[in-house]
């Protein structure tokens, strides 16, 4: 198998003169260079405008003897974007003689693929574009994984003390899976083609055929993941809502407390603010102050402690 990362006009034309299959993979090449790729190997002008431009739908299109198929990888740097999941999407022109990849971000499982299939030469044709699909497949794992992680750390914060900055941190992870979810769905449904109709052109190789359902059985599981991983959002969101709410509940709890204490205090203290003659005659110094004034207060408050208890408001 032989494997190239750029455009060697001579060993092109070598291998197509010995018929041999090659993998070329292209790192963000010029507009011109793979139009002078589709004149050479013949490319659908429709199929060479998709190649040219990308933030396409995961798609598969057949022209004639070669096929046109736009996969996505995710990347799985530690810088990863909280909200926008950086996505790797990969061009690629499919016939019986070679396979062309074109992408605009680096890849470090496709490189390091690259590399091994150059060291293995017994690979079979079609069973390196099977490996192009689950390198690109695989690397959503990781991504998955770590917002697994977040999601547990932030349930586990929520139920301690919720805040709005995890609030925030919730609608930024469900924002992320909706960026995943718009990928996997369409790819899985692409993958459940491509088992079929990647069989039929000229010149691969048909025993590998069966590896492609493992791609599908990756594709639905990252799929059936993020369905989850949603569900557990929409999970953490509500008990954020209940955990806010009863602290709220707490919060007027023990200011209607604080108010009905004070509440006898305020009559109290209004009452003996009146200019009746009884209070004029007997408050006439600081021991019927204290027994008529501080006594009545402290005693309304001790009834009010006592009915506290017995309706367990401090429970």
């Amino acid at each position: 198998m032989h494997v190239l990362d750029s455009v060697d006009e001579r060993a092109i034309d070598e291998l197509t003169a010995r018929d041999e299959f090659f993998w070329l993979d292209l790192l963000d090449p010029a507009d011109a260079q793979l139009a002078a790729l589709g004149e050479r190997f013949g490319w659908h002008p429709l199929a060479l405008e998709d190649m040219q431009h990308f933030r396409q739908r995961p798609k598969l299109d057949r022209y004639g003897d070669q096929m046109l198929i736009a996969f996505y990888g995710a990347h799985a740097s530690e810088t990863l974007s909280a909200d926008a999941p950086q996505l790797v999407e990969v061009h690629m022109m499919v016939s019986g003689s070679w396979v062309v990849t074109v992408r605009r971000r680096a890849c470090a499982e496709l490189d390091e693929l690259r590399r091994r299939v150059a060291s293995d030469q017994s690979t079979d044709e079609e069973l390196v574009v099977y490996r192009i699909f689950d390198a690109l497949t695989d690397t959503f794992f990781p991504v998955l994984e770590r917002i697994d992680d977040e999601i547990d750390e932030l349930e586990d914060a929520i139920v301690l003390r919720p805040t709005d900055e995890q609030l925030q941190r919730v609608f930024q992870l469900k924002r992320r899976l909706v960026v995943l979810r718009r990928v996997i769905t369409p790819q899985r449904d692409l993958a459940a083609r491509t088992i079929g109709e990647i069989a039929e052109l000229p010149g691969l190789e048909t025993g590998t055929r069966d590896y492609f359902r493992d791609v599908y059985d990756h594709l639905i599981r990252i799929s059936d993941l993020i369905d989850s991983y949603r569900d557990l959002l929409t999970g953490a969101m509500d008990v954020y809502l209940s955990t806010v709410s009863n602290r709220l509940n707490q919060v007027m709890k023990q200011l209607t407390l604080v108010a009905t204490v004070f509440l006898p205090i305020t009559a109290l203290t209004g009452f003996f603010g009146q200019n009746f003659g009884f209070l004029v005659r007997h408050i006439t110094g600081p021991v019927s102050f204290f027994v008529y004034g501080v006594g009545g207060a402290l005693l309304s408050i001790a009834l009010l402690y006592a009915w506290f208890r017995r309706q367990r408001f401090f429970d």
